[in-house]
């Protein structure tokens, strides 16, 4: 079964639109390049080379090789071209996408009993080569969304007020784990997800249901496993710092810490996985921040935001920071353009906008729409990301009842095999399976 649905005009081409479209090169320049290799070289080189080839592939071109003969098509369940794979293949820094409506439409939206599907697909885009591809994601049970992304796996958390289910995702070869529901009744908690080759982390905080129609934020739950045989299944909590105001969403895992934005005023909440405690990080500008958000850069903790100094003369700009060593004060790394601010200011129309953070790249998504720039830290390049063309109605204009579809982002590295996964199958504790 592909995992990419795309449609394919030329021979191992895994291109689907390209930035802009003005300058694109759809039509690649391969006029002067013969397609056809030699067969009798071919036939001579060893298996072993061109499986170390096949694993340099990105996964679109990968996919579409598996259609050349039954030994590449059976590559994706050989366990030696796996571990191959995963020795050499290169880190990609790619994103997935996500449409759903609002938070505020979504929270009430359970009490209607429909069958919203919107989450049954996801839109991955190569910022390399401005290319999008549509994931399925049909084995996600309904009443699921996408909370985290770590290690080629998706984070998804029961959207039921109560103890939350979770599920750690594969899109790409459609394998589907779950963990152990969580002790404390939640609403919308905040997720941290980090998983490395021997191990998983899950962070579950805030919006603790303290009645059935109260919740405030007070403690935090952490799930782990690793290879040595040691395993903690949400017998870790901690206390999250007094009045903390830290909305519903997503942590930001750097070097053994998550973190998240800490609203009224702003700052930024830490938490040390070993240690098993918080603090507080006071933020840059934080009395004139708007929209500010928290994102992973190649080991770095980022903060993008708006600066809006009502009272003094100084331009409104959009900034990047990042948090020095010493993890308490923050350098600013990068300024958006004035000219660049001003069209990206006249698009968002002050709804506000979230980022997500992969390696040199920081993708920036406006609310209430599905439009997007893209940044890239080393290159000091800014740039619109093309419309998804998997979006139905596109354009990103919000709708006139408030209720525009939204993308949602994550960090995403493309993986053929996460073996970590198979830790949870050797967990001996039983737990209570869902039953959607």
């Amino acid at each position: 079964m592909d995992a990419f649905n795309t449609p394919i005009t030329l021979p191992m081409s895994y291109s689907f639109t390209s930035s802009g479209g003005s300058t694109s090169s759809g039509t690649a320049a391969n006029t002067n390049i013969n397609p056809w290799m030699d067969s009798r070289i071919w036939s001579k080189l060893p298996q072993r080379l061109i499986d170390r080839v096949i694993a340099f592939l990105p996964p679109p071109a990968f996919f579409q090789a598996r259609a050349v003969c039954k030994r590449w098509y059976g590559l994706l369940f050989s366990s030696s071209f796996l571990e191959l794979y995963l020795q050499i293949s290169p880190r990609r820094h790619w994103f997935l996408f996500f449409k759903h409506k609002s938070l505020k439409s979504y929270i009430y939206r359970n009490s209607g009993g429909g069958s919203d599907r919107a989450n049954c697909e996801g839109y991955l885009f190569d910022p390399y080569s401005n290319s999008w591809y549509r994931l399925s994601f049909s084995l996600i049970p309904s009443g699921f969304s996408p909370a985290s992304s770590s290690g080629g796996l998706i984070c998804w958390i029961s959207d039921e007020a109560g103890p939350k289910s979770l599920f750690l995702c594969n899109p790409l070869v459609g394998s589907l784990s779950q963990l152990p529901p969580t002790l404390r009744p939640r609403l919308f908690p905040s997720i941290g997800l980090t998983v490395t080759p021997s191990s998983i982390d899950v962070a579950v905080a805030g919006d603790d249901l303290i009645s059935p129609y109260a919740v405030k934020n007070l403690t935090t739950e952490s799930f782990h496993i690793d290879g040595g045989g040691f395993y903690s299944i949400w017998g870790t909590t901690s206390s999250l710092p007094r009045l903390c105001s830290l909305e519903s969403g997503r942590m930001v895992h750097v070097q053994g810490r998550f973190y998240c934005m800490n609203y009224s005023p702003f700052s930024v909440l830490a938490y040390d996985i070993t240690a098993n405690n918080w603090w507080k990080i006071q933020a840059p500008m934080r009395r004139f921040l708007r929209s500010p958000s928290l994102v992973e850069s190649r080991g770095r903790l980022i903060l993008v935001a708006t600066v809006e100094k009502s009272k003094l003369n100084v331009p409104k700009s959009l900034r990047i920071w990042g948090l020095q060593a010493c993890g308490t004060t923050w350098v600013e790394i990068e300024r958006m353009p004035q000219q660049l601010y001003l069209q990206f200011a006249e698009v968002e129309g002050s709804q506000g906008f979230d980022c997500v953070g992969h390696g040199e790249f920081i993708a920036i998504m406006i609310r209430g729409s599905d439009k997007a720039l893209l940044f890239n830290i080393y290159g000091k390049t800014w740039q619109w990301i093309p419309p998804c063309p998997f979006l139905s109605g596109g354009g990103g204009s919000s709708s006139s009842s408030g209720e525009g579809c939204e993308l949602h982002g994550f960090a995403y590295e493309p993986r053929l095999a996460t073996p970590v996964t198979t830790l949870l199958d050797q967990l001996t504790l039983p737990f209570q399976p869902f039953n959607g």
